[in-house]
């Protein structure tokens, strides 16, 4: 039933996008020849004439279109019909083209406005992270390090932690003996190996049976991940570098030694990178009845996990009258358009890769997942998040969307005359091929998903 309610709500917000479109070509007394639902690829399930409008449902369901007369060869409407979209002014036309993403916009700021009326409350995007209780496998430097059930945890090496998932990244990625080590501190620690061993030389390798002192070497120093990973704005990849299968044995071998005994096939670099790999630390802040308290350092296990069993805990923002529901559905659609931008930034750059995107079916199943989990109202913000979205991608500078529209109308006013037709539509039919084949991949990426249980 959840994710029937989910599929209900996705298909309204192609309504009311294809609607916006409509609508403002009826305010401008522009003929409107079919409303279809569905993109025009495979059969046609349903088609109804209603008044002067064809309406149509298609078996590709993902998307929907409003068309005019003037993308029909075969329509008997004069050339030079004012009822025609092209013989409108460039103004009106704009209006017509953003009018759908116009559509998406307001339906979103309602549907988190009703709910924050109605249910009296908006999430933060905040959460709270809480030590539930130190299971029995705990770690040695865990159980020491003063941590205790019901500490709220407040920082890791100095960043804030808005969430689960901030803890675990930090704990993932503080594994100890990962065969990735920091350069500064392996270059410090070939330093004191040098210092220690002042007749060999790093690069050559080291004559066989030839002992090597060995120098005291701390922790490795303490990771530090940027806020934009840590709120999962971004993917983080860290800056280390790995050792090689040479330095991996070697560094099993010289744990805890004091000295190393050489057989030929190594370097005092290889050496440097072999007791930089270790134990990376975690300098938590937790807060206790008030105060904020620094524990002792705690190392993860091999694995990367603490041995503490967590709970995440959502700030809610009460909106209990009308002037805070307004200021709280502003606050969040804002800071929702900003991950949202981010979002599509980090796409176009690269940073996020192709693998990781996902579309309606992902969508769809987590949408259910929230409903059924988390209730309606959480479902309803969702909704409101995928209208934005809906209208941020549509509003792209791409051809075969309504930004690349909005594009050439812009251009045909900054020229005083539309560009030629037939390059129009070549364009458009190019970059529409190209949305198809985008789209098919991202359904395969989520069906792959899915199969997998990534999802």
């Amino acid at each position: 039933m959840s994710i029937i309610i989910m599929i209900l709500l996705l298909s309204f917000l192609v309504l009311v996008h294809e609607a916006g479109h409509f609508f403002a070509a009826r305010m401008f007394k522009i003929k409107v020849s079919k409303f279809g639902f569905g993109l025009p690829i495979g059969p046609t399930l349903w088609s109804k004439k209603v008044g002067d409008v064809e309406v149509l449902v298609h078996a590709f369901l993902l998307g929907g279109y409003v068309s005019f007369p003037d993308d029909e060869k075969d329509s008997n409407l004069p050339a030079d019909s004012e009822d025609r979209f092209v013989n409108k002014p460039v103004w009106q036309r704009m209006v017509v083209i953003s009018a759908g993403v116009l559509a998406n916009i307001v339906t979103a700021f309602v549907l988190v406005l009703l709910t924050s009326i109605v249910w009296g409350k908006l999430p933060s995007g905040q959460y709270e992270v809480y030590i539930n209780k130190l299971a029995d496998k705990t770690t040695e430097s865990v159980s020491q390090s003063g941590l205790q059930a019901g500490d709220r945890i407040l920082k890791i090496n100095g960043s804030d932690i808005p969430s689960s998932y901030a803890l675990t990244l930090y704990a993932q990625n503080s594994k100890p003996f990962d065969s990735k080590i920091d350069k500064q501190f392996m270059e410090s620690n070939l330093v004191k190996l040098e210092k220690l061993n002042p007749k060999l030389k790093s690069n050559e390798p080291i004559k066989a049976s030839t002992v090597v002192t060995l120098p005291v070497v701390d922790s490795e120093p303490e990771l530090k991940i940027p806020d934009e990973a840590l709120k999962g704005y971004s993917l983080y990849k860290d800056s280390q570098i790995s050792l090689n299968e040479t330095q991996v044995k070697l560094r099993d071998k010289i744990q805890d030694e004091k000295t190393y005994t050489a057989d030929g096939n190594t370097t005092l670099n290889d050496v440097a990178y072999a007791i930089s790999d270790s134990y990376r630390p975690l300098n938590i802040t937790v807060q206790r009845d008030g105060k904020a308290i620094n524990l002792k350092t705690v190392y993860p296990n091999e694995k990367g996990l603490l041995g503490v069993l967590i709970e995440a805990r959502q700030v809610l923002v009460p909106t209990k009258n009308i002037p805070t529901a307004l200021k709280g559905s502003c606050t969040y659609l804002w800071e929702q358009t900003y991950i949202l931008v981010y979002g599509l930034w980090q796409l176009f750059t690269g940073k996020i890769p192709m693998k990781d995107l996902h579309g309606i079916v992902v969508i769809t199943k987590i949408g259910g997942d929230v409903i059924e989990h988390n209730g309606f109202f959480s479902g309803l913000l969702l909704t409101a998040m995928i209208s934005l979205d809906l209208a941020l991608v549509n509003f792209l500078p791409i051809p075969a969307l309504d930004g690349g529209h909005f594009m050439f109308l812009v251009i045909e006013k900054l020229r005083g005359k539309p560009l030629d037709e037939e390059t129009i539509n070549k364009i458009s039919s190019f970059f529409f091929l190209l949305l198809i084949i985008f789209m098919v991949l991202v359904v395969f990426n989520d069906i792959y998903a899915l199969v997998r249980h990534k999802i």
